[in-house]
C-alpha cells in the first residue's frame, strides 16, 4: 500500500507507523470505564475510516488518512492535527 504524504509525496507504508482512528476524544475526569473503553474498546470498520498515520522514515509528521479498510485504497492524506477534533 502507498500513501500519499503531503510534503513526501507518495511513498511504501513501511515507512509510516498506524496509531490508528483518528476520532476518538480521550475522556476527562477520573471515570475508569470510560478510560478502559477509550483504550481498549476499538470499532473494527468495513469501509471508508479516517486513520493516523506517523511518517517515522520521512518528513515526520501525523497525516489523517482517508481510506476504505476493504480495498486498502486512499481517498486522501492530509497533515493531522493531533488533540484536535476534525
Amino acid at each position: 500500500m502507498r500513501i500519499p504524504c503531503p510534503f513526501c509525496g507518495s511513498r511504501d507504508s513501511r515507512e509510516f507507523v498506524h496509531r490508528g482512528d483518528a476520532a476518538p476524544i480521550r475522556p476527562a475526569g477520573d471515570d475508569a470505564d470510560a478510560m478502559f473503553d477509550y483504550l481498549y474498546l476499538r470499532d473494527n470498520p468495513a469501509g471508508q475510516f479516517e486513520e493516523l498515520w506517523y511518517h517515522a522514515q520521512g518528513c515526520r509528521n501525523w497525516l489523517r488518512v482517508r481510506r476504505n479498510t476493504v480495498s486498502h485504497a486512499i481517498e486522501s492524506a492530509d497533515f493531522a492535527r493531533i488533540g484536535h477534533a476534525a
